[in-house]
């Protein structure tokens, strides 16, 4: 219990920065005896209170997003709603089968975050014209993404950040507070789900959501302190680790 509480304020605090706190808690999960999908529910369910405190830690930075954030929103919301009902009505088998491969996507991710950021950087100084809401292809772009968080949500701020830091001219702080907004709404509709159709462990559920709560306080007030190598390479451990248990398992 002690070492899911601390996975979890981890998770909430990475994120609320950076995103990818999945990669934390859910090797946690499976060593404690849960299964692959329950543990991905309960997760799920838990990290609900960490996105909305990491939404009121950013809150200043969504100033004036109102119409993007509605119009991405409802694209996030039926991406997060597809990807969930995949997670139940696929199933256990495969997706012992297809998380690894999902695992291992989003630990490249996390690993090409510098490039993916210094090619988003030159994209946006190339091209300093912008596009207020992203158009067409961003949303598409997103609610993709949301399909994927639906499912399994680790790494999904990344890919949310990247498509968002090409499509939009924005600081990447105002994209983050966007990014938080985006996987709340996820993690919220897959949670309703969860709730009245997916076997969930109430502990892991309680536990993941205080400390996501915590964390994503913490991280939304003191994230932009943090090394990200150092974040990088957390992730990138632990989630390595929970690559090479999956694939064992």
């Amino acid at each position: 219990m002690a070492a899911v509480l601390a996975a979890a304020t981890g998770a909430g605090a990475v994120n609320a920065v950076v995103g990818s706190g999945t990669l934390i808690t859910f090797p946690v999960l499976l060593a404690t005896g849960l299964p692959p999908v329950t543990a991905t529910v309960s997760n799920g369910l838990g990290l609900v209170p960490g996105s909305l405190s990491a939404i009121i830690g950013y809150r200043e930075e969504l100033r004036g997003q109102g119409r993007r954030v509605l119009l991405l929103g409802t694209g996030a919301a039926l991406g997060g709603l597809t990807g969930a009902v995949l997670l139940l009505i696929l199933p256990a088998s495969a997706f012992e089968r297809i998380v690894p491969v999902l695992v291992g996507l989003a630990l490249v991710l996390v690993a090409c975050q510098p490039w993916i950021a210094r090619r988003v950087r030159e994209r946006r100084a190339a091209d300093a014209r912008g596009g207020r809401d992203g158009g067409p292809l961003l949303f598409t772009g997103l609610s993709l993404a949301s399909v994927y968080g639906g499912y399994f949500s680790a790494a999904q701020g990344i890919i949310y950040i990247s498509l968002m830091g090409m499509l939009l001219d924005e600081t990447l702080q105002r994209l983050n507070a966007v990014k938080n907004v985006l996987a709340a709404v996820v993690n919220t509709v897959a949670a309703v789900l969860f709730v009245f159709f997916a076997e969930f462990d109430w502990t892991a559920v309680v536990l993941v959501a205080a400390g996501s709560a915590l964390g994503g306080l913490v991280g939304a007030r003191t994230g932009r302190r943090f090394s990200p190598a150092v974040l990088r390479a957390l992730i990138v451990s632990v989630g390595s680790l929970a690559l090479v248990h999956l694939v064992l398992r």
